[in-house]
């Protein structure tokens, strides 16, 4: 089965709309382009075109497919939902706008949790009250994509957040229907909070609607989770390396989604520093052919 296979402007260092160390967006579709993507992220809201003509008439012009869009928000913050529900809004109506079905949900990094990404035993708990909230607030982000714009809404755990570890994802799942949250899985983020992506994936797959592909370099995890590296220090740092030069074993994950019938996009994310000398376009294409080697795309 051949999977479909995307990137997105994290892997271009767009982590957020206005920040000036930012690509232009002309710059990150003609480059995912010429790394042979047919697919791309639309980034942060705010980054891409919100004119459904300009954007469109560049995805066009580069052969590109909106693939879906991601909600990167402290949804764990109950002061920040007017903001948050805004942004979602007009996430919402530009993946609609270019038929895009997928919206993934991710808890934004916290203060709180920040100092022990990667270390389950350690990080602090919400109480109950702040549990019920924060599942409230992302279910009621999801039942919107899902029933007022017709979206197939993701979770996605995420280093930092209040849904980083395995334990805490498995909770949300049981309380949020499936019918309006399927699951946005990331690879590289799993391996960083400690857990068997594998694993995860021959249990959930059914629900499992989206995939972020990210590698974690073992060398820079271990280093980073002894020192309380931040999550952005730790990209800095080159966590997220190449596709098939970390820790995730591809080939398996690979398995794990044939052989539950996974049928959706593969999107590429190698997080990293904009400032540093990097060079995503050569990544990217590097990221793709690996994965066209194993079978993918």
């Amino acid at each position: 089965m051949a999977m479909k296979v995307g990137n997105a402007p994290c892997s271009w260092g767009v982590e957020f709309a206005g920040d000036p160390r930012n690509p232009t967006w002309r710059t990150v579709l003609k480059e995912c382009a010429e790394a042979g993507y047919k697919g791309i992220e639309l980034g942060p809201i705010g980054f891409m075109p919100e004119d459904p003509a300009v954007l469109g008439e560049a995805l066009g012009a580069h052969g590109l497919t909106l693939t879906g869009g991601v909600l990167f928000r402290p949804f764990h913050d109950p002061d920040q939902w007017d903001e948050l529900k805004s942004a979602a809004i007009r996430t919402c109506k530009s993946l609609v706008a270019h038929g895009s079905r997928n919206l993934v949900l991710i808890d934004s990094i916290s203060p709180r949790r920040a100092p022990t990404a990667g270390r389950p035993h350690e990080a602090e708990k919400m109480s109950p009250a702040e549990w019920s909230g924060f599942r409230g607030r992302l279910a009621a982000i999801a039942r919107m994509g899902s029933e007022e714009y017709g979206l197939t809404v993701g979770i996605h755990a995420h280093a930092a957040g209040f849904l980083d570890f395995e334990p805490e994802l498995e909770r949300l799942l049981e309380e949020v229907d499936e019918s309006i949250l399927k699951i946005c899985f990331d690879t590289g983020h799993h391996s960083y909070a400690g857990y068997d992506p594998v694993a995860f994936v021959r249990r959930h797959v059914q629900r499992i609607s989206y995939m972020h592909f990210k590698d974690i370099d073992p060398r820079v995890k271990a280093r980073a989770i002894a020192d309380r590296t931040g999550f952005y220090e730790a990209c800095g740092q080159g966590i997220f390396c190449n596709l098939g030069m970390g820790d995730v074993d591809f080939p398996a994950v690979r398995q794990a989604l044939v052989d539950g019938g996974f049928d959706g996009w593969c999107t590429v994310e190698q997080d990293c520093d904009p400032t540093l000398d990097v060079r995503p376009k050569d990544d990217a294409r590097a990221n793709r052919e690996y994965l066209e080697s194993i079978g993918f795309g």
